[in-house]
């Protein structure tokens, strides 16, 4: 649906974009600006900037940057109109009712019919835990000690034994079986015709961090396999960039996260007071998902099964961890399998006793390493301390890498500098030494004049971007005309227009453009780091006068060189030189 310009911007300008960023990223004021890791890119160090002045945002790393909607279209892979729609709500602003029309709802985008069903399956999986043929899944749930508050809470539910029951439900609601099959709720074949992913087991809603439904787990009732069957990726499960538990988890104002293997344990932890538990949706831990919990938190418990299974699955979840420069710590739940068995025999407070004495996650990894070795063995002893050096070369930066030489030499008693100069041989022969990086050549390539000329364009729009007030001392000089580039010259007309009436919004600008990459360029303009202002103000003076000037000057032989019988390019040509033989003559200031 169009929404009115003037709706568009009411919204946006009462949604602040630090509030919003911050429900998504870790943000850190930095001088005027926020920072925090880019949450479109694996990154260690923050090069994501939020502007509360500009109200929009750009990351130095990957480039991607604009104003309050592109970031939520992008994070969520949303439309435009969801994210009016959203933030709209967030806001309390009221939209106009929609009435949809037959043509409307077929260009409705796919993506909102696929939460729409999603929500309805929902909805009938929670309707039938309550019902007698749900009565099974019931009883497990109770049986598992779970309160209804918290069946409520995470919205659990049951899939019926009949597998067609919940594609009949939702064909008769008039969804048709493309879509069902899309959003991986049944599958369709000539031989067994439509039927349900899913029947016979508890169901487990899989959320957003907005609180929409994306896809489903769901546990087996009896001796069926597999156990645990979960929905395979649609246009709106990514199980990469999702955890299970993250939409009440980033909520929590707990310091740490508890990662988990499966969905009870997150349940039976939140249960017990354990808000910022999360767990990986069916699969391994990611790369993608260490960076989703880095934007909330820099701490991670690792509350994995204390089996065989489980120990493997964390040793792979500490290197992923590490690689995000993530602290890993390793929660010991023994005797007990998981942290749901240990809380119902010690209770909340031992699994929280437990969680203060986590085990550092690289000497977990050495303990466990322990076990391949008869350290009563002098060679055994000797292969152990040879892997352990070789381990210690997983530390990149050299403070953190003599910090655990120096703790492990202390705790399996190995002489530091035996150690120190076991380690740098590792690093030696497996390559892990620094590349030494050779100065190049004074060749640089030159840029072409059209190169210069948008150069110096951006470069202007950038500091009237940083110091609007200079708009009043170079108007009478500089008109939107004098900007040749398309994206420069549209950029330049309503920031002209803006500044002309006294109002200074960069980010109204971004909505002026439909494509991603120009939305990118126009926040790279505002987000541009000017040269560090030199101390003299007379050097700054000419340094912007210079740029004012190389702008007229392009503008001038642009437009002459297209004159011709263009009359209105000639009194441009007219107007450019006068112009600029005033300017070169003209002194500008900074005040």
């Amino acid at each position: 649906m169009y929404y009115p310009e003037e709706l568009v911007e009411e919204i946006r300008m009462k949604n602040d974009i630090v509030d919003v960023i911050s429900g998504y990223v870790r943000l850190q004021r930095r001088g005027s600006n926020h920072m925090g890791l880019c949450p479109f890119h694996n990154e260690k160090s923050p090069s994501f900037s939020v502007s509360q002045s500009k109200q929009m945002y750009y990351c130095f790393g990957c480039g991607t940057g604009g104003n309050v909607f592109t970031f939520l279209m992008k994070y969520e892979n949303a439309t435009f109109q969801e994210a009016v729609q959203t933030l709209a709500e967030r806001a309390g602003v009221n939209l106009p009712e929609v009435t949809y029309s037959e043509e409307m709802k077929q260009k409705e985008s796919r993506r909102t019919k696929l939460l729409a069903v999603n929500k309805e399956a929902a909805k009938y999986f929670y309707y039938l835990l309550r019902k007698q043929e749900g009565a099974q899944g019931l009883q497990y749930l109770r049986g598992r000690q779970l309160s209804e508050e918290t069946i409520k809470k995470f919205g659990l539910g049951y899939a019926s034994k009949y597998s067609d029951d919940l594609s009949r439900y939702l064909k008769h609601k008039g969804y048709p079986d493309e879509l069902l099959q899309e959003a991986g709720l049944c599958t369709i074949s000539e031989k067994y015709g439509i039927q349900d992913k899913f029947w016979n087991r508890v169901m487990f809603p899989i959320q957003d961090s907005n609180h929409r439904v994306i896809g489903f787990g769901g546990r087996v009732m009896g001796d069926g396999t597999p156990k645990y069957l979960n929905s395979p990726e649609t246009p709106v499960f990514d199980k990469s960039r999702n955890l299970y538990g993250l939409n009440f988890a980033r909520t929590s104002r707990a310091d740490n996260m508890i990662l988990c293997e499966g969905y009870m344990d997150v349940i039976a932890l939140h249960q017990a007071g354990f808000g910022q538990a999360v767990a990986s949706l069916g699969t391994a831990f990611t790369q993608g998902q260490a960076g989703l919990i880095h934007r909330y938190t820099e701490q991670v418990l690792l509350s994995y099964d204390s089996d065989g299974a489980g120990v493997k699955a964390a040793l792979r979840a500490i290197g992923i961890l590490r690689e995000a420069s993530l602290v890993g710590k390793v929660i010991h739940l023994e005797p007990y399998k998981d942290p749901d068995e240990l809380i119902k025999n010690l209770g909340a407070d031992e699994f929280r006793k437990r969680m203060a004495q986590a085990e550092n996650s690289f000497f977990f990894e050495l303990r466990i390493l322990e076990r391949e070795y008869d350290l009563s063995d002098p060679d055994g002893r000797t292969r152990f301390q040879m892997e352990a050096a070789r381990k210690l070369c997983v530390f990149s930066e050299a403070v953190e890498r003599e910090n655990y030489i120096e703790a492990v030499a202390e705790k399996y008693r190995i002489g530091y500098e035996d150690l120190r100069r076991l380690v740098g041989s590792h690093a030696a022969k497996e390559g892990l030494a620094k590349e030494v990086i050779r100065p190049r050549s004074g060749i640089q390539k030159k840029n072409t004049p059209g190169e210069n000329a948008e150069k110096a364009q951006r470069l202007l729009l950038t500091w009237l971007g940083e110091e609007p007030g200079l708009y009043k001392a170079v108007r009478n000089y500089i008109t939107p005309q004098d900007f040749t580039t398309e994206l420069c010259g549209q950029v330049a007309r309503w920031l002209f227009e803006a500044l002309e009436a006294g109002r200074f919004e960069p980010a109204a600008v971004i909505s002026q453009f439909e494509d991603e990459e120009q939305q990118r360029e126009v926040a790279a303009l505002f987000h541009a780091r000017l040269a560090a202002p030199a101390e003299d103000k007379k050097e700054r003076e000419k340094a912007f006068h210079d740029i004012l000037v190389r702008v007229k000057t392009n503008s001038y032989e642009y437009y002459s060189a297209r004159m011709g019988s263009d009359m209105e390019a000639l009194k441009r040509v007219i107007e450019g030189k006068k112009a600029l033989e005033e300017l070169k003559n003209t002194h500008i200031s900074l005040d």
